[in-house]
């Protein structure tokens, strides 16, 4: 069932879509609401639902055989989530937990595909981002294969940072914790923290209420690509 004046509208894949076609698709999605730290899909699960994710925000994780979390990326409202078992028909890839209460529309598998199919532009959204996700993999294996465990995490901050910035200068908000960081790029919380220590003490980030800045965004950029090989 729909929930309250909850629409489709922000959901940026339907974005080519009128408002009544959107509006249709909203009334073949089940809408649900989850509490912080649920686990809405299990990885190897069967399920095929599309999820959009209208309120609230979400990490996609893995986790290994020791119990280890693995993260990935983390979704804000607008996004989406679950599209490759709806797209080959295989399991789940990964889980999906949330970070804070969400609202979800989960779109049968047939629907999904209906849009893709009959609707151009939305397909071309969808193979930019199916696209983006074989980059940003082939990124993170390669430093995963090639760096060492301080510059992954110089380069995860850099990663992080590219969302806000503003000139030579960044913001990034909300502050990831040490875990977070130290699972994005397998390495320990004692090492995140020595690595920010050490950015810090140079005078390229700053702790500045609930974000940090980054203040000098090419010096950073430039240590990154040195240790990558790219200059």
């Amino acid at each position: 069932m729909q929930t309250g004046d909850a629409t489709l509208d922000g959901i940026a894949l339907l974005q080519p879509l009128a408002p009544a076609a959107r509006s249709a698709l909203a009334k073949r999605c089940s809408w649900r609401r989850h509490p912080a730290h649920e686990q809405i899909i299990d990885r190897m699960d069967d399920s095929q639902d599309v999820f959009f994710l209208v309120d609230g925000r979400v990490r996609i994780v893995i986790y290994s055989l020791s119990g280890r979390e693995i993260s990935f990326s983390d979704l804000e409202p607008g996004g989406f989530f679950g599209e490759l078992a709806a797209i080959d028909g295989g399991p789940r890839s990964a889980n999906v937990v949330t970070l804070s209460r969400v609202l979800v529309a989960a779109m049968p598998p047939a629907a999904f595909r209906d849009v893709i199919t009959e609707h151009a532009p939305v397909a071309m959204l969808m193979i930019r981002h199916l696209a983006g996700l074989v980059r940003r993999s082939t990124e993170r294996i390669t430093d995963l294969s090639t760096l060492a465990a301080n510059n992954r995490v110089q380069a995860e901050i850099l990663r992080l940072a590219t969302k806000g910035r503003d000139g030579n200068a960044a913001r990034i908000y909300p502050i990831p914790t040490h875990s977070d960081i130290a699972g994005r790029v397998s390495t320990t919380r004692e090492t995140v923290a020595r690595v920010f220590g050490e950015l810090s003490r140079a005078g390229l980030v700053e702790r500045c209420g609930n974000a940090i800045v980054v203040r000098d965004y090419r010096q950073l950029q430039d240590m990154v690509e040195e240790v990558r090989g790219l200059e």
